[in-house]
């Protein structure tokens, strides 16, 4: 027989129902107390009791994330840090894809998985926020990224707004007055692109300069494929930019590329900024500058949002931190 929840509240000198919080992810335990609690569970080698929590109180341990895409370095590497947290809480994290098609999310987010996970994180891109302020599933959700129009919904996001004028004023301060932006989608009604457009555009207005239609490139995804093909777009123009703002690392990736296949240096000639501090812009040459939320954060806090679902109202908007990343390309 392994070690219960009482043999680690007696090796850490503290109550069950501190163990029980631990193992639980509830939120409102101290950090140090956390900390020491982990160190006896990991020493004694607990593990939950998944078939009891079941069969007392209708509790697997899963949790699902529903991500767009697992390939996108950024989702990936949310993902990882999901799964690192989950567990040191006792969780099991299963992942699904959507690919962002609308009937997958609507099948999803109404409960195909509604016996199999204790909640749902949740980034959808196509469902639209009737949809998701409609839903009638009572399993736990909370969704990540901007999503404008909900109510009684948890979400998890950044503050893109703040975030995209950050970047912008980085590359007003360098001296450059021609800024692109590249990675509108106004086809989608997750809102993370239109607020990342509302802070280029906030930037530019206190600057005292002037937001141009031709400078605002629409992408269909957020490749690198999709910045390539923009950024020659770009530099085809009469008067090219002098500095580009792409609303993902993906996209600044093949923005790049393309300037480099048209001999354009950078940051010389065109300063770039990315979004999401991937790892591949760490390694690019030159490096690229970059907003990098704390993946870690949000991670963290919308595990957190399942946890206390039921003891709070519905509806809140949490916002994670974020940093701008000053490298080499602008």
């Amino acid at each position: 027989m392994g070690p219960r929840l009482q043999d680690v509240a007696a090796h850490a000198g503290v109550s069950v129902r501190t163990v029980s919080n631990v193992v639980n992810g509830f939120r409102h335990v101290a950090p140090a107390t956390r900390s020491h609690v982990q160190a006896s569970i990991d020493a004694l080698g607990y593990r939950p009791n998944m078939a009891a929590r079941t069969l007392r109180g209708s509790r697997t341990g899963l949790v699902a994330l529903v991500v767009p895409e697992i390939d996108s370095p950024y989702f990936s590497e949310l993902a990882a840090r999901t799964v690192q947290i989950a567990e040191s809480r006792g969780w099991t994290v299963l992942v699904e894809q959507t690919g962002g098609d609308a009937e997958r999310e609507r099948r999803l987010l109404n409960g195909k998985r509604r016996h199999l996970v204790d909640g749902v994180l949740f980034s959808p891109w196509s469902v639209s926020p009737e949809e998701l302020s409609a839903r009638t599933d009572t399993i736990p959700l909370v969704l990540l990224g901007e999503h404008d129009g909900t109510s009684g919904v948890d979400h998890v996001a950044i503050d893109n707004v703040e975030a995209a004028r950050a970047a912008t004023e980085h590359l007003i301060a360098s001296g450059r007055r021609r800024i692109a932006a590249v990675g509108v989608q106004s086809h989608l009604f997750n809102a993370t692109s239109r607020h990342r457009l509302r802070g280029y555009r906030r930037a530019l207005a206190e600057a005292g300069l002037s937001s141009s239609p031709e400078l605002e490139m629409a992408v269909e995804t957020l490749h690198r494929g999709d910045g390539h093909r923009a950024m020659l777009e770009l530099l085809e123009l009469a008067e090219p930019p002098d500095a580009v703002f792409c609303f993902t690392d993906e996209l600044a990736l093949g923005a790049l590329r393309a300037a480099a296949d048209r001999g354009v240096p950078v940051p010389e000639s065109v300063a770039l900024v990315g979004f999401d501090d991937i790892e591949d812009g760490r390694f690019s040459i030159p490096a690229l500058t970059t907003v990098a939320p704390d993946k870690r954060r949000i991670a963290e806090l919308a595990l957190d949002c399942l946890a206390e679902q039921g003891t709070h109202a519905a509806g809140r908007s949490i916002i994670a931190p974020h940093k701008l990343v000053v490298r080499h390309s602008g």
